[in-house]
């Protein structure tokens, strides 16, 4: 997959269709709106892609204050493995947000980017002001020659599967229902660094990470949790927040005790997919308490890989 983050690079890509959008998360409503994407370019022989933009452009005017479900590393990664030829992020900038509707299409989309198809979510707006809308890229289509497919929403029961969606789930730190919306488990990806050595000192050493501070984090607390790492899998459970029972430890963060694994990782980049909450971030009277505390959360975390090991169903995807 080609990476585009100038707009100047947009002159050498070749025909193709193109879904745009935020793609915070690239939950199921997202790969829906991908998948046909990918169809309409095997089929036409065109080239597939996706615009969005650097920042989202409702934080970058002040409507929104969301953090992210997936930082722009995370989010090119899982873009990446599914098989498309562009991701552009293109940039927020003055001339962007002021561009009319009709000017984006004629001048980017097609001027640029040679696009030949668009697919859109039907709650897709775009332009100066958020002007421009599905039933405007109709009426442009039909002028331009371009193909417009306007998707219903991917659905969850009744309700529209949605960035906002996973968002709510995610602060109730409704890990499973996470895990059905994205299709896959919610993960943080960060350089291991060196923590305090608390968890060496008690007997469970532990990996440690600081993710970005744009990066939305489910509830403190102790989390069952699966760590990638040099394309291995480890089971573990993983501690998201400050540590309270550590006097002067402020820093949001993650640590994760791998099961069975011993070694060096310090320098390493790891995914840690956070599967399922099992209790709240606590303070403890002592390092004694806390220590009889990570023996037990150990323990339901060993026999559980244990059984999942053992059972014959599918490994989780690694996206």
């Amino acid at each position: 997959m080609k990476y585009i983050t100038d707009l100047k690079e947009l002159n050498t890509l070749s025909p193709c269709v193109i879904t745009l959008g935020k793609f915070d998360g690239v939950h199921k409503g997202h790969q829906k709106l991908i998948r046909l994407v990918q169809q309409i370019g095997e089929k036409n022989d065109w080239k597939t892609a996706v615009f969005t933009f650097d920042v989202s452009p409702q934080v970058k005017l002040g409507m929104s204050r969301h953090l992210l479900l997936m930082t722009n590393e995370e989010r090119r990664l899982k873009l990446e493995k599914m098989g498309l030829d562009y991701l552009v992020e293109c940039p927020f900038t003055d001339e962007i947000k002021n561009m009319e509707p009709e000017d984006f299409v004629k001048e980017i989309l097609i001027g640029k980017m040679h696009a030949r198809s668009l697919v859109i979510g039907k709650d897709f707006h775009f332009g100066k002001q958020r002007r421009g809308d599905a039933a405007l890229l109709c009426k442009l289509g039909e002028e331009l020659n371009l193909e417009i497919r306007v998707e219903e929403k991917e659905k969850d029961g009744r309700r529209d599967i949605s960035s906002t969606y996973v968002r709510e789930e995610l602060t109730l730190g409704h890990m499973e229902k996470v895990t059905e919306l994205l299709g896959n488990p919610y993960s943080v990806k960060g350089e291991i660094v060196h923590g305090n050595h608390i968890g060496h000192t008690l007997g469970f050493p532990t990996i440690n990470q600081i993710p970005e501070a744009s990066k939305l984090l489910p509830p403190k607390g102790v989390y069952l949790s699966k760590t990638l790492v040099d394309g291995r899998e480890y089971d573990g459970i993983s501690n998201v927040g400050t540590k309270p029972t550590v006097q002067g430890n402020k820093v949001m963060g993650i640590e994760t005790h791998l099961l069975f694994f011993s070694g060096d990782l310090y320098g390493k980049e790891a995914r840690v997919q956070l599967l399922s909450f099992r209790r709240p971030e606590k303070k403890f009277a002592s390092l004694e308490e806390l220590k009889k505390q990570l023996d037990s959360d150990i323990k339901e975390a060993r026999d559980l890989a244990v059984r999942r090991m053992s059972a014959p169903s599918p490994s989780l995807t690694r996206l």
